[in-house]
């Protein structure tokens, strides 16, 4: 009987690289000291029922059972690194609905106020925008429901639901005297991963949020809107965004490096045993046709935005800009538990870049580094410690690295690395020139410095 799992690939914070593959039961053969070793083991599971029965009967309240059982196995599993995990019924179709980018609902990006819900932006041709719903509108009401006293995680799952059902949301908005009352039927979703403009006339600048099922169609799709809204002749390269990237899907991670390159080894991955160790390679087909590409990074670019960023930086595709990344390196399998029983996140391999460099607990070194200007009440805010920080975190060979600057300014104009982006794509300053002068308190970047390409 073959066994069906998902291999995934886990951000530092958020999401999932997921794959299918299939694996055959391994025959175990058991010499005296394995026997001995299973003998111990069944001792110490015995210990185990002896004390479940234990707090079963004796603690002060009548405990929950299943609670007692999911403690155990999430207790089990993150006691092995801080990515593995127990996730009960609820946390797995959660995590299948993030990684998909696509669900039943009204199409707005929200967040939390005061106890009450926040339009930050309608989702272009959706349902809330087709309804006029517009940035900063405050929803009190669903259903008739208030969500005073709702998480943001709760209020959301109720906006949420089948295609085609309806839902009452009550408005206030600036301006408005009274509350306006809008119903709304929940249509298909699908979740802006990757969004874009043009930079100084003649540069595309691609933000990539995070790795769903809708990331490489989202990325192929505004390479070829501004490549034709700015001009093939005209265009002067592409800036893309990973910063603050927790990471995704593993194939969506392969397929966007794929997007930039023409041939070559784009990560592999190696577990405990040599015959699983699997590799990706890249296609011929360069969506930018070798236009010059700077990728920007930072602490919190982690995971699958590792694998991007060094894939492009091994073949010299791009030049990275920005801090050191997170340095999350580890390949996570999910393993479902069968229909209500949630599943195991279980790590399981490493992932290293084309070169052969394990980025777990060091991450990715820009080639040029930016440290941005940072206000004084968010400097103790702004700096990821990083995955060498996490307690238990898979060791690596050799110094590991910790704490990188995360802060993007919410201004453009501010962005030094942005602009240093397109410094680089003009001409304006080359890689090496990037370099800081002696004294130079803006510390712009290093000398670290290779030509982009």
């Amino acid at each position: 009987m073959m066994r069906k799992t998902s291999v995934i690939l886990l951000s530092a914070a958020t999401g999932a690289a997921l794959t299918l593959f299939v694996t055959q039961p391994r025959a175990v053969f058991m010499g005296s000291s394995a026997r001995a070793a299973t003998a111990d083991t069944y001792r110490q599971l015995n210990l185990f029922g002896d004390v479940f029965e234990r707090v079963r009967s004796d603690y002060v309240e009548k405990p929950d059972d299943t609670k007692l059982i999911e403690s155990a196995i999430s207790g089990m599993l993150t006691g092995l690194d801080p990515h593995s995990s127990y996730m009960d019924a609820k946390s797995f179709r959660d995590m299948q609905v993030q990684t998909r980018g696509e669900f039943g609902g009204l199409g707005i990006e929200v967040t939390m106020e005061d106890g009450l819900i926040k339009v930050v932006s309608p989702i272009d041709d959706t349902p809330a925008s087709r309804a006029g719903i517009m940035a900063n509108d405050i929803i009190t009401n669903l259903d008739d429901e208030a969500v005073q006293g709702l998480t943001l995680n709760q209020a959301v799952e109720k906006m949420r639901g089948p295609v085609n059902t309806k839902i009452k949301l009550k408005i206030i908005r600036k301006g408005q005297d009274n509350p306006l009352d809008v119903t709304l039927v929940r249509d298909n979703i699908r979740v802006r991963s990757v969004r874009a403009r043009v930079e100084q006339d003649d540069i595309g600048y691609i933000r990539i949020t995070t790795f769903n099922e809708q990331t490489t169609e989202g990325l192929k799709r505004e390479i070829g809107n501004l490549t034709n809204q700015i001009g093939g002749d005209k265009l002067k390269g592409f800036i893309i965004d990973l910063r603050n990237n927790p990471g995704g899907l593993l194939e969506e991670a392969v397929t966007v490096s794929d997007s930039f390159l023409e041939k070559g080894e784009i990560v592999s991955t190696r577990g405990r045993n040599a015959e699983e160790t699997q590799r990706r390679a890249a296609h011929t087909g360069d969506l930018t046709k070798g236009r010059p590409v700077i990728v920007l990074v930072n602490g919190g670019s982690a995971s699958a935005s590792e694998i991007v960023a060094g894939a492009l930086q091994d073949h010299k595709r791009a030049t990275i800009v920005g801090t050191r990344s997170f340095g999350k390196g580890s390949v996570q399998t999910i393993i479902p538990l069968g229909s209500g029983n949630g599943a195991l996140r279980l790590t399981t391999a490493r992932y290293y870049t084309p070169s052969g460099k394990s980025i777990q607990a060091k991450g990715i070194v820009p080639d040029i580094e930016v440290l941005q200007d940072v206000p004084d009440e968010l400097k103790s805010r702004t700096d990821t410690k990083g995955e060498a920080s996490l307690r238990g975190h898979l060791k690596n060979d050799g110094d590991e690295k910790t704490g990188s600057q995360s802060y993007v300014p919410p201004d453009a104009k501010d962005d030094k690395a942005l602009k240093l982006a397109g410094d680089l794509l003009h001409g304006i300053k080359n890689s090496a020139s990037a370099a800081p002068t002696p004294g130079n308190d803006n510390k712009a970047a290093t000398d670290k410095a290779k030509a982009a390409n």
